[in-house]
């Protein structure tokens, strides 16, 4: 992941004429305001009757949040601390057009997983895998998801390029840019030629 990520964003640099920056946003571990704002933001009564009786045939992950008896204070800290990290964000965003990072920490794996407990060889939540992903849809920056590769299994490597809040335009004309540059549409992985596609 790491390689073919590093390699799309030197893209940027090398074929854009971007100026290009290692930088860390700096935001705390939003992930639990995320489940909280999830919650808040579903019919939640809803879809607990929707579950009832099909347990087994969802998402562990997609049960827990159901079944968890939230409270109001949970709702109001997840609010906080959306708000917390949009500030973080358009603080970082105003010396920077675009955040650049990996779609997800991992490559695909397997149906039926919720998440690899390791990563890098470090446990993980089994939520850790989308890392890059939750943080831009509490905050609402226009987000896009772009192919950058393969590794070396042949798995699919996806770049996320994120905009300023609003600015849609710019991530559409870099991701446009970033395809001209890196044309991925002819490139299929070697796994779809073992499977004889």
């Amino acid at each position: 992941m790491r390689r073919v990520v590093a390699d799309a964003v030197a893209a940027f640099e090398s074929d854009l004429g971007c100026t290009v920056e290692r930088a860390n946003p700096g935001w705390d571990d939003p992930l639990p305001a995320f489940w909280a704002q999830m919650a808040a933001d579903t019919d939640l009564s809803g879809m607990r009757q929707m579950m009832k009786g099909r347990e087994k045939e969802m998402s562990p992950h997609l049960v827990d949040l159901l079944s968890h008896p939230w409270a109001a204070e949970n709702f109001t800290d997840a609010a906080a601390s959306r708000k917390k990290l949009y500030n973080v964000m358009w603080r970082f965003m105003a010396k920077y057009d675009l955040l650049l990072t990996p779609t997800l920490a991992v490559p695909a794996f397997p149906v039926h997983t919720q998440g690899p407990e390791i990563i890098e060889g470090r446990m993980v939540r089994s939520t850790e895998w989308m890392c890059f992903t939750f943080p831009t849809n509490l905050t609402g920056q226009p987000t896009a998801t772009v192919p950058a590769g393969f590794t070396k299994d042949g798995l699919p490597v996806g770049l996320q390029i994120v905009g300023r809040h609003l600015d849609e335009e710019t991530v559409l004309k870099a991701s446009g840019a970033f395809e001209r540059a890196r044309p991925w549409s002819h490139m299929w992985p070697p796994l779809i030629g073992q499977l004889g596609l």
